[in-house]
């Protein structure tokens, strides 16, 4: 009589720990490969180019020749340069005309093309146009509205019977026209921002206050503008950052001036670093822009917790 004993060992047992582990391992593989591609282009296009200013600015470097460390000499340079304090005041004048007429502007037409409109949708498309419109093609009908013997000029001497001020040839109006000219340009986002926002408002709260007595205007301040805050800091936070970086709009119409009187931070960058060749001076003054809209944004985020109400 044979026995047979069977031989073959039981496979052991996978804690509920290890296939976790297991999982997550496979989970953090696969997100590194999707995530692959976005994170190279962020490193090419973005991390190293900031590295690689931040080197330039240390440095004395021409586009052709040897180049000689100076360490912090380039932003010594641009502390004591008349010019560069010029720059950076026009870049503060610029954001503080821009950003609240954009702002005021963008919220007031989204409270105003509200679901009671007729054409509302077309009201949105039309307002959205120039944003979609090249800035170049925006900058020439300006630059030709502006000028002597353009539309404002001829209206000018239509309705008062003298000619309109030459725009963008005074060192008093050359900052504000381009500032009337972003606004049109730009307000067409931040509308369809508050646009939706305002949409989002639940109609029973507004009901409430209606039935208590409030007013539109008092619907509107105490009801609805509290509860689009967040898209409010939202738009003011992007505005903000994207004013800082205005170049298009003086380059285009005025060069920076006349003198220097509409040249702003990145048009400075572009003139040192293209024009003149002075590369080290320009990552420098990039490198400047670079903190002062960092430290804006901070101050930012650090006081909407005071105005901003979530949820």
């Amino acid at each position: 009589m044979s026995i047979s004993i069977d031989t073959t060992a039981p496979a052991p047992e996978v804690s509920p720990g290890a296939h976790r582990r297991t999982r997550l391992r496979d989970d953090r593989r696969h997100a590194l490969i999707f995530l692959g591609p976005s994170l190279l282009g962020l490193a090419l296009f973005t991390l190293f180019p900031t590295v690689m200013a931040l080197v330039m600015s240390l440095f004395n470097w021409p586009v052709f020749g040897d180049r000689t460390f100076r360490g912090l000499d380039n932003y010594a340079r641009l502390v004591g340069d008349p010019i560069f304090r010029q720059v950076v005041l026009n870049t503060c004048l610029f954001v503080v005309l821009y950003v609240p007429l954009n702002v005021v502007v963008s919220l007031g037409l989204a409270a105003w093309v509200s679901p009671k409109i007729k054409g509302r949708q077309g009201f949105r498309i039309l307002f959205f146009i120039p944003v979609l419109t090249p800035v170049v093609a925006n900058a020439m009908v300006w630059r030709l509205m502006y000028q002597p013997g353009g539309l404002l000029d001829s209206v000018s001497q239509t309705v008062v019977g003298s000619p309109a001020p030459s725009f963008l040839a005074s060192s008093s109006t050359a900052m504000l026209a381009i500032v009337v000219m972003s606004v049109w340009q730009g307000f067409g986002y931040n509308f369809l921002v508050f646009s939706a926002a305002i949409d989002q408002v639940p109609l029973e709260q507004l009901e409430a206050a209606a039935i208590d007595g409030a007013s539109g205007r008092q619907r509107f301040w105490h009801v609805t503008l509290p509860l689009i805050t967040p898209s409010i800091f939202f738009a003011i936070t992007l505005t903000l950052i994207t004013s800082f970086q205005v170049f298009a709009q003086p380059f285009l119409l005025t060069k920076g001036g006349p003198g220097n009187a509409t040249q702003t931070l990145v048009l400075f960058v572009y003139n040192e670093g293209w024009r003149f060749l002075h590369m080290g001076l320009a990552a420098a003054a990039g490198w400047v822009l670079f903190v002062i809209v960092m430290g804006i944004t901070a101050i930012q985020f650090l006081g909407q917790k005071r105005w901003v109400h979530y949820g």
